[in-house]
């Protein structure tokens, strides 16, 4: 890159940079795309870990808690929160089940968003809540997004802890469902993660095919069983669709 960026402005390149190869970088990897001094671009690469934006594992940088909170907050309010509650909101009226936007965080997958069904048996998971990736239809998304060798190293990490009988508690298994979900486009909840709930949800994916979050609804399987949710499958996908044309992810 011969293109002179400014100093203010370097720092942003870097984390442009990482965020866009999709996995850690070395610094010389780095430097390979901007083609700056190297003593300038160690400088600012160890200034960042000093900061607690990156932190060097086996010679590469990887972003910290730090940094992917930053990315978060910032994907938040690039998501226009107002317009999109609007198509949960439609979603809602036409299903009449809880609908969900869920993004992936450390802890697990995250509510974002979400309109509740006004029926009185409903599973209350509010804004803000945490769930797993390994038992939930959002979460299964998120894992069968990744790389098949991002994906094992994910899974191997993961503790897999038995919610219900139907919780999968084996890699095995579980990766056997991810395969299917990868190809699919959609991944189900068949009472993994609470007795008697079910959900379905589709990726939310941005300009470039890589993952946001995931678009859902749940509810009692007395009303929403398997084949309401497979239903309501392609609003979801349109929907999704919608939030990524509308938000530019």
């Amino acid at each position: 890159m011969t293109v002179s960026i400014p100093p203010n402005l370097r720092i942003l390149k870097i984390f442009e940079i990482i965020a866009n190869a999709g996995r850690p970088l070395t610094p010389t990897e780095i430097n390979e795309r901007l083609e700056w001094p190297k003593q300038s671009l160690h400088r600012l690469c160890q200034t960042l870990v000093t900061e607690g934006y990156l932190v060097k594992q086996a010679r590469r940088l990887h972003p910290t808690k730090r940094l992917l909170e930053l990315a978060a907050g910032l994907t938040q309010h690039a998501s226009g929160q107002t317009a999109r509650h609007q198509i949960l909101l439609n979603i809602a009226r036409e299903t009449g089940e809880t609908v969900n936007f869920v993004r992936p965080e450390i802890l697990g997958m995250i509510y974002a968003d979400r309109v509740e069904t006004n029926w009185p048996f409903q599973v209350m998971l509010p804004i803000g809540s945490h769930v797993p990736f390994h038992c939930t239809a959002s979460g299964k998304t998120y894992l069968a997004s990744l790389l098949p060798s991002k994906r094992q190293n994910m899974l191997s990490s993961l503790n897999l802890h038995r919610f219900t009988d139907a919780t999968h508690t084996s890699i095995a298994t579980l990766k056997k469902e991810l395969k299917k979900i990868a190809k699919k486009g959609f991944a189900l909840d068949m009472e993994e993660f609470h007795d008697g709930m079910i959900a379905v949800a589709v990726p939310v994916l941005d300009s470039h095919q890589r993952y946001v979050a995931a678009l859902g609804i749940h509810g009692p399987k007395q009303r929403f069983d398997i084949e309401d949710a497979l239903a309501r499958r392609s609003l979801l996908v349109e929907s999704a669709k919608i939030i990524t044309q509308t938000f530019g992810y």
